[in-house]
């Protein structure tokens, strides 16, 4: 019990823009992964489309709404990531989506 004390003070005293682009980063890495694009031999292996759309479309909604709250010195970077992604899945797929339809587009807009 005082362990789970301990992790809740700790967390207490996190600033919410270290939260925010703790969760934004941990998204981001999983959705590379799941695009293929991490560094490992066997990347290729891990490539799950459908996956990696999830894990964008809610990033892309953590961004969006998170941006007013965090200012655009903190939103500009993840968005720059965010994009980076969309891009990735739409260069990825064998189906592209439409314009405005890919992962994450219903926040920030078509990325084509």
């Amino acid at each position: 019990m005082d362990s789970a004390l301990n992790e809740i003070r700790d967390i207490s005293e996190v600033p919410a823009i270290e939260v925010i682009n703790t969760v934004a980063v941990h998204l981001m890495s999983a959705a590379a992964v799941k695009l293929g694009l991490s560094d490992g031999p066997d990347a290729a292996t891990d490539i799950d489309l459908d996956e990696a759309r999830k894990l964008i479309t809610v990033l892309a909604g953590l961004v969006t709404a998170a941006a007013p709250e965090i200012g655009d010195q903190h939103a500009r970077p993840l968005r720059d990531g965010l994009r980076s992604l969309q891009l990735a899945f739409r260069e990825g797929s064998t189906l592209p989506d439409a314009p405005g339809a890919g992962p994450g587009e219903k926040y920030t807009g078509s990325v084509v």
